[in-house]
């Protein structure tokens, strides 16, 4: 057994098991993946797949304990390869980020820059998506290293950890009249349309759920997954905003929108790192997620890395 056949195995999976959709990805003919498979198979004395004719249409009970030890292989393997990039290259390679827009648009920058500023030979790739996304770009291998509110914590092939809390703010022109109210209350809301994130981002069921325990319906006339959209909707007069407090730092103190806080209102959201469990990470990785926060240091990271499934960090 060999390397290309463990690969051929994972890639078949992968692309909901074509071999002509496998063989374009691996850049090599469906034949040769039909034999390189079939032969590993007649190797282990198991069927890794069942087949009608030439195709195949389901993994085997034994194919589907085939494929854990495949993944932890190549995962290896993979590891293996860092490591020998970290050694022979020092700082230098390539950072991937996988993070919401959220994320990407208020918080990275400044510990892209600084990392940059570190490590110049060290080139960056960010990847934006929602919270789903970003746990899959790290299972797959696409990224590094993610960062989201939602979603990270329940995929259990993640470690992850928190980086820092926030709340969501009530956005307004400076000349509404709920400006005059510094703690607006969920039936004011109520009362108002509103203007706040889609369901799957930036602590937006934290919303639903604080009216629904009220039992007050809130009238959403617009959502977004962009903070900006939200602010030029609110600026437009179309309603009341809710976006996370992040999204108001760059505003001047002095503009046209004011904002008061709703901690009061939606309580506070956790937002997370993660990295994907057995992954050796780079030394420019655990640097770049002490510049994301002051919580979260090398020798924590490592800590969890190396901790069992069932440990929980929290703030």
């Amino acid at each position: 057994m060999n390397l290309h056949q463990f690969r051929f195995v994972q890639e078949a999976v992968r692309r909901n098991l074509n071999l002509t959709e496998t063989a374009k990805a691996l850049y090599t003919s469906q034949p040769g993946i039909s034999k390189a498979i079939l032969e590993l198979e007649e190797e282990l004395g198991v069927d890794i797949f069942v087949r009608h004719g030439k195709r195949l249409k389901r993994v085997t009970e034994p194919g589907l304990e085939v494929l854990k030890s495949v993944e932890i292989i190549l995962r290896e393997v993979a590891n293996l390869k860092r490591i020998g990039e970290e050694f022979s290259k020092q700082d230098a390679g390539r950072l991937s980020i996988a993070a919401t827009h959220t994320q990407a648009r208020y918080i990275l920058p400044d510990a892209v820059a600084q990392l940059s500023k570190r490590l110049p030979k060290v080139k960056i790739s960010l990847h934006q998506g929602t919270p789903e996304q970003v746990a899959q770009m790290l299972l797959d291998d696409t990224a590094d290293i993610g960062i989201a509110t939602e979603s990270l914590a329940d995929v259990e092939e993640l470690v992850t950890l928190p980086c820092y809390e926030w709340q969501h703010v009530i956005v307004m022109p400076h000349d509404h009249p709920l400006a005059t109210v510094e703690r607006p209350s969920l039936e004011q809301l109520a009362e108002l349309p509103l203007i706040s994130y889609q369901a799957a981002f930036t602590g937006r069921k934290r919303i639903d759920q604080a009216f629904a325990q009220r039992r007050l319906t809130p009238n959403i006339v617009l959502e977004a997954i962009d903070s900006d959209v939200i602010k030029t909707y609110v600026r437009s007069g179309l309603g009341v905003g809710v976006v996370a407090e992040m999204a108001m730092a760059t505003e001047p103190p002095n503009g046209d929108l004011v904002s008061r806080p709703a901690a009061h209102l939606f309580g506070t959201n956790t937002t997370r790192v993660a990295f994907r469990r057995g992954a050796y990470l780079r030394s420019y990785v655990l640097s770049f997620a002490e510049l994301l926060s002051d919580r979260l240091s090398r020798h924590l990271i490592e800590r969890a890395m190396n901790s069992s499934s069932g440990d929980s960090y929290e703030l």
